[in-house]
Order: structure tokens, then C-alpha cells, then sequence
């Protein structure tokens, strides 16, 4: 029997902070492993200037307000905060919740929101990946009690960083989000302790074997990195009717369908049809699955997906 753990992004978009944090509070009911929120200034799916709140304080306040759920986000965006910066918020957040938090990290995609805020966005993708993998070596050195002196040449200048108190938990874990072949996932196969991917099976297929390779090259066993698969569910009892309710969503976050038409990670269907969908994923390594669910937050879903979704994928 597979052991599937379950966590759940809400979009922290086209919606009230009540709302949010009802839902979060929701999540830890039932039974969920995680709470995730973005790291985005605008939003990000339909009308970017559409209210969106801050992720890394929407976390201290979920934690606050919960006992057990562990949070993170999906994922940071290493450009917006030096990784000193970060890696004192991880460790704040994880005092405030007395050690549930996932230091979640990525190089950054969203180019307006930077270029409205001022935040150097850098020459392109390669040289933002160049700083997250300098980034999360200095964040894991300095949360496992190392200082950190920067060696010359790169993007970053730490001095003797020391991040003071420690953090709850002996390892506070870190999960990268991305599957570039040549820097990303060679990051992952260095520092991650979590991974966050989505697409078809047979290109997750690929990009598994593709960090095998970079973990073999760094001498990590694969097993160490926990796989977490990104999906959009909306469970009813038919599949016509999961796709109603997912319109009406995407509808509510100004979103026109034609801007979503080719996103495969959007799932509408039935228990068993999202069930069937599910367990090829968990078969090649993806035992953790987040669902990224839009405002208005849909507690149908939210409880099918955990009530009857997982104990299917479970049973085989």
C-alpha cells in the first residue's frame, strides 16, 4: 500500500485574506500534510493586477493560526530577497510554528513584476539559475550552522553570514521547484531535500532519469530527494460538472480560457478518474502530490481529494 501525502497550494489571488486563512485553517481539518502560497507581487494567472497578497507573510500568519500543517512557498523567487534575508525568514517562520516549515525556492519567471518593482531580473533564465544554485549553497550552509563567506567571482557577497537562532528542526528542509535538465536539476541533485514538478508522465519520466544522472555525478542517492508533483484538481461526480466548476473558477480569477487551454495540469474529473490519472505518477516516484487550488476555494474538492482521491491512489 502507498503511503501518499497530500499538500495544497491556494492561490493567494482574487481573494480576501478571511477567505485565505479560513481555507488554510480548512486544510489542517482534514488532514492535509502542507499549506503552500506563491511568491508572486502580481498575479498570475488572468489580470496581473487583480489583488494578490505577499506569500512569506501570509506563512507567518498561517502558522499562527494553525497547530500541525507544515507551510511553505511554491516556490520563492530567489531574485526578490537577498538569501540571507530568506534564510532568516525560513528560520522565523519555523520558530513561529514551532518546526513545520519548507523553505521553498525557484530562480523566478515573472518578468513585470520585477521590472515594476526594480528587482534585477539579470541577462536571463541561465544566469538566474547561475544565482539560485549560489543561493541555496549559502542558505543550506548557514540554516545548518555554517558561516558563510562568499568566494570571489560570484553574484552574491556574504560575509562571515551567520543565521542566529538555529532553526527548529535539525534539518529545515528545502524544495526547489523546476526541471531544467542542465542547472536546476543540478541543483536539486546538490542541495534539495524536496522537488517540485509537473507535466506529462513520459516527460517527468525523462526528468527523473535526468537527475538520477546529476545525482550519481555528485555521489546523492536519488531516494534522499522527496518528488512532489504540481496538479490543478476540481472534483465532482462527473467530469462535466468538475469542468463547470473549474470555468466558474477561472472566471472569478479573470482568467479567459483560451490563456489556459494548453496547461495539461489542470484535472477535472471524477475520485476515480483523477485516482487512475494519479497512480502512474506515484508509480515512477511522485508520492507526495500538491494541488493548486484558485479562489473561490473549493471545499468539495478539498475534501474529495483527500477523503476519496487518496485512499484509492493508496489502495493500488
Amino acid at each position: 500500500m502507498t503511503d501518499l501525502k497530500l499538500g495544497v497550494l491556494l492561490w493567494n489571488q482574487a481573494s480576501s485574506w478571511p477567505e485565505i486563512l479560513g481555507a488554510t485553517k480548512r486544510l489542517e481539518r482534514l488532514g492535509y500534510d502542507h499549506v503552500w502560497a506563491w511568491d508572486h507581487l502580481y498575479a498570475i494567472f488572468g489580470d496581473p493586477y487583480q489583488p494578490i497578497f505577499e506569500g512569506w507573510t501570509s506563512l507567518a500568519a498561517y502558522a499562527a493560526s494553525t497547530e500541525r500543517i507544515r507551510l511553505g512557498l511554491l516556490v520563492g523567487a530567489n531574485t526578490f530577497r537577498n538569501p540571507g534575508l530568506v534564510a532568516k525568514a525560513a528560520t522565523t517562520l519555523d520558530h513561529i510554528s514551532n518546526g513545520r516549515a519548507i523553505l521553498g525556492i525557484g530562480g523566478a519567471w515573472m518578468e513585470p513584476e520585477h521590472r515594476a518593482t526594480g528587482i534585477d531580473f539579470g541577462s536571463g533564465f541561465g544566469q538566474r539559475l547561475d544565482w539560485l544554485d549560489e543561493s541555496v549553497a549559502a542558505m543550506r550552509a548557514g540554516l545548518d550552522g555554517n558561516a558563510v563567506t562568499s568566494a570571489p567571482g560570484g553574484h552574491y557577497a556574504f560575509d562571515d553570514l551567520r543565521v542566529v537562532p538555529r532553526p527548529i528542526q535539525a534539518h529545515l528542509p528545502i524544495m526547489i521547484g523546476g526541471s531544467g535538465e542542465k542547472k536546476t536539476l543540478r541543483t536539486v541533485a546538490r542541495y534539495a531535500d524536496m522537488w517540485n514538478a509537473m507535466g506529462p508522465l513520459d516527460v517527468l519520466a525523462h526528468k527523473v532519469d535526468v537527475l538520477r544522472e546529476h545525482c550519481d555525478a555528485v555521489g546523492r542517492d536519488i531516494a534522499e530527494i522527496e518528488f512532489t508533483l504540481g496538479v490543478k484538481l476540481t472534483i465532482r461526480d462527473t467530469e462535466a460538472e468538475a469542468d463547470r466548476v473549474w470555468k466558474d473558477a477561472m472566471d472569478h480569477n479573470k482568467t479567459p480560457l483560451a490563456d489556459v487551454a494548453d496547461d495539461d495540469t489542470f484535472w477535472n474529473g471524477t475520485p476515480e478518474q483523477l485516482a487512475d490519472r494519479l497512480r502512474p505518477y506515484v508509480a515512477l516516484g511522485f508520492r507526495t502530490v500538491i494541488s493548486e487550488q484558485p479562489a473561490p476555494y473549493d471545499v468539495e474538492t478539498l475534501e474529495r481529494f483527500i477523503g476519496e482521491v487518496k485512499p484509492l491512489v493508496e489502495a493500488g
